[in-house]
């Protein structure tokens, strides 16, 4: 072994020097021609030349420390390094440093470059460091002209708020981007992130969620096939079959905002929001939700679907609040409300319009406020408020109870059948409205018939109060308390203007035949576009596809041919392809399901 002092060999070093840069550059993407390359300034370390090794000049570390090399304003440190000046190929080995100020930073315990192909690898303890994020691996390649790097036996990026980690993984230098695939995991001490794809961009903290994606936290979950998610900021964007669970209450939209420092969501565009313990589901095509006040507020197009007693019941409004705890919900709908029960089995649906309604499910009661009215088969009932009682055990229709200016219509072949008071108290069997009281300053006009529907006469009394029975939703009979006045007139003795009751009112063209009665007359909402998160461009592979034979790596190299290839079974970024092959088998899994396949 000949070794010669820096001193001695200063010539030596000339010769040498212009191919140590290329280990420098491919951090850096400093593109000089041959005869544009600096020389580099070796400020320690001796020069060895050893017989096993002809081919190679050896720098080692000396007793001021580890070899040392400037070259415009990018420094490198190492205990060993090894040029093969012939192949233009440089192996570096123990405690690897190379830095350009304070920027981008690589640590290894090995290292080596071709400069021929200004292609890099690096194994051992890899750490790839720059102001805002962390990279570990085993071992990490680097292409300098694509800018890139690129691990494929797992690595951790440790982010000022977060630690992510992958099975696979690119770098991007110019546009600071980090692309992980397969086994993506986001740990924060607020919540976790798994992802079949994740983009990161280290200096916003921005990550982009593609395929089927969670963040999980102890309030919330979140799910998104593709998504945007501030990792600093706690705020996100969601799009596609996207979704937010609060433990209780689900969230989804075409699209969702979420805010985790105020505990707040929004959604837009057929939207639905779940309540599983009450069992009731809201939609709409926009709604916010704030889960530490237990509040969700709809519009467009909002309406609440509530299962009792195997009925479903509709409210819709032009505005819907929900607030409360799971056990003590509160549903408030604001203007033009509606209400909707289907009959069974034949039976005729109870519907009511209102300008405001407001229900509580542990109550038990639904409120129809400022100019209600309500029909219970032929039934329509109007007053100043109307109140319908639920048993809160059985969820059955209980009572109805109608207050001041209380009328009752029921529409009769040659009229109506009317009767009003002060008040009136209806009572429900099986859902059907079946006893109708209407008390103080009760009146009524009512067409009465024999047991074949013919007309006997026209029944005009003045009572304190009136009970009346009803049969299928029909009036049966009729039951004066505190008689006052009145009698039965044939129909030819009461003139025409005498069969209206002062303040009637017959509402029956606002009438709810169906669901889709709950927005007749109204608008349909104009849906504002969906802000989409399109697709990572196709950045290819970051292998060429070069047959083992064609890939130029030096001998010395500790790499193999292999090494340099793409694998079968390297996990693939999400393209629009790819995309659609996934949905469309989903669909089938759908479909099958829904056949009972």
């Amino acid at each position: 072994m000949v070794v010669f002092s820096l001193q001695m060999t200063n010539n030596l070093f000339l010769k040498i020097s212009t191919f140590i840069p290329a280990i420098l550059l491919f951090f850096f993407g400093i593109n000089l021609s041959a005869q544009e390359k600096q020389k580099v300034d070796i400020q320690s370390g001796y020069l060895e030349i050893r017989p096993e090794f002809p081919d190679a000049a050896i720098y080692t570390k000396d007793e001021s420390g580890q070899v040392y090399i400037v070259h415009e304003g990018v420094e490198m440190w190492c205990d060993q390094a090894f040029v093969y000046l012939k192949s233009n190929f440089v192996k570096a080995y123990g405690d690897v440093r190379i830095t350009q100020g304070d920027t981008v930073s690589m640590n290894s315990k090995y290292a080596e470059y071709n400069g021929n192909t200004q292609f890099a690898f690096a194994s051992g303890d890899v750490v790839l460091t720059e102001p805002k994020t962390t990279l570990k691996t085993d071992t990490l390649y680097f292409d300098r002209i694509k800018q890139q790097a690129y691990y494929r036996t797992g690595g951790t990026v440790r982010d000022t708020a977060s630690v992510l980690t992958s099975r696979s993984g690119r770098y991007f230098a110019e546009s600071k981007k980090y692309q992980f695939l397969q086994n993506v995991k986001i740990v924060n001490p607020k919540y976790t992130v798994n992802s079949n794809q994740l983009d990161f961009y280290s200096e916003s903290g921005a990550a982009y969620l593609y395929g089927p994606s969670t963040i999980v936290s102890e309030t919330s979950t979140v799910y998104c096939e593709r998504g945007y998610y501030d990792t600093r900021g706690d705020t996100g964007y969601f799009v596609k079959n996207s979704k937010v669970d609060y433990n209780n209450r689900t969230l989804y939209g075409d699209s969702i905002y979420f805010d985790r420092n105020k505990s707040f969501a929004s959604a837009t565009n057929n939207i639905r929001v779940l309540d599983t313990i009450n069992k009731s589901v809201i939609r709409g095509h926009y709604a916010e939700v704030f889960r530490e006040k237990d509040s969700v507020f709809i519009t467009k197009r909002a309406v609440a679907i509530t299962v009792r007693d195997g009925d479903s019941i509709y409210v819709h409004a032009d505005t819907l609040q929900v607030t409360g705890k799971p056990d003590d919900r509160i549903v408030k709908g604001f203007y033009r409300a509606r209400l909707f029960k289907p009959g069974k089995l034949g039976d005729d649906p109870t519907s009511g319009k209102c300008d405001s309604i407001y229900v509580n499910q542990k109550r038990g009661i639904t409120k129809l406020l400022r100019n209600p009215v309500l029909w219970s088969g032929e039934n329509q009932m109007i007053g100043d408020t109307i109140h319908i009682l639920s048993d809160t055990i059985t969820d059955k229709l209980d009572t109805l109870k109608v207050f001041n200016n209380a009328f009752l219509v029921q529409k009769d072949s040659l009229g109506f059948n009317q009767v009003k008071g002060e008040s009136l108290i209806g009572l429900f069997t099986n859902n059907e409205l079946d006893t109708v009281n209407i008390n103080k300053n009760a009146q009524v006009i009512y067409y009465s018939r024999n047991d074949n529907d013919e007309l006997v006469g026209i029944n005009n009394t003045v009572s304190s109060s009136i009970q009346m029975y009803l049969e299928e939703q029909k009036i049966t009979g009729i039951r004066f308390i505190k008689k006052a006045t009145g009698k039965v007139y044939p129909p030819s003795m009461l003139p025409e203007n005498a069969r209206l009751l002062p303040g009637f009112q017959w509402r029956g063209e606002e009438r709810l035949y169906s669901v889709e009665d709950l927005f007749k007359g109204k608008p349909a909402p104009v849906l504002p576009k969906i802000m989409g998160i399109p697709l990572p461009n196709d950045e290819g592979d970051f292998f060429e596809d070069i047959p083992e034979d064609d890939i130029q790596l030096p001998k010395e190299s500790k790499l193999s041919p292999k090494d340099l290839q793409n694998r079968p079974n390297d996990p693939k970024p999400e393209t629009m392809e790819s995309e659609a092959k996934r949905d469309s088998i989903q669909q089938k899994k759908n479909d099958s399901i829904q056949t009972g396949n």
